[in-house]
């Protein structure tokens, strides 16, 4: 799940923001993490929150205080005939009083440079209301249609037609016209 602020396209100069693995994250960071993706969408997941796991998270503090999160963890994506090592952004919030202020583009960013730097491509899945945003930021919808390779098989996915975007990187040419599939995970498959 990923949602971006409204109107966030730059980034407040006082804006820090800090990356860490999943490892690194003490139990309280953790906890605060979960607790505002749960404030932020009304229809969170336990599979959602561990979707959002073992990668690399970009934090926001404000006082003491995180107000916002997302997250990059590797998946695979499938197309034309390969396996991408991809950047899957996950769990992108920002707190409601906080929103417009730029902090979600500074998280993007980080994660983005991440994703330049270590992966195929990017890819996420995006509400209606932050497609414009990612768009901003050179996200390109996906046109092709959506599929999982799941313990039964290769399996459509047309609820998610329309809602993925790709971040695409010099080292996998894409075809956003053609399908992609998506691997294997419990809750939400994109």
């Amino acid at each position: 799940m990923t949602e971006a602020p409204p109107n966030a396209s730059t980034t407040p100069p006082t804006t820090e923001v800090r990356i860490a693995h999943t490892s690194d994250l003490d139990t309280t960071t953790l906890k605060a993490a979960r607790t505002l993706l749960y404030d932020v969408f009304d229809d969170m997941t336990t599979e959602d929150w561990e979707h959002a796991l073992g990668g690399l998270h970009a934090l926001v503090h404000e006082n003491g205080d995180l107000i916002g999160h997302a997250s990059v963890v590797q998946r695979r994506l499938l197309h034309g005939g390969r396996a991408l090592r991809c950047g899957y952004v996950e769990g992108v919030g920002v707190r409601a009083d906080r929103r417009g202020r730029g902090h979600g583009a500074a998280m993007m960013a980080a994660l983005e440079r991440v994703i330049r730097g270590g992966y195929d491509l990017g890819a996420l899945g995006a509400s209606d209301e932050a497609a414009d945003f990612y768009a901003s930021r050179g996200w390109q919808l996906w046109r092709g249609r959506s599929w999982a390779l799941t313990p039964d098989g290769l399996q459509r996915t047309p609820d998610e037609d329309g809602c993925i975007y790709v971040l695409p990187t010099t080292s996998a040419p894409l075809d956003l016209d053609t399908d992609l599939t998506c691997d294997w995970r419990d809750g939400d498959l994109w």
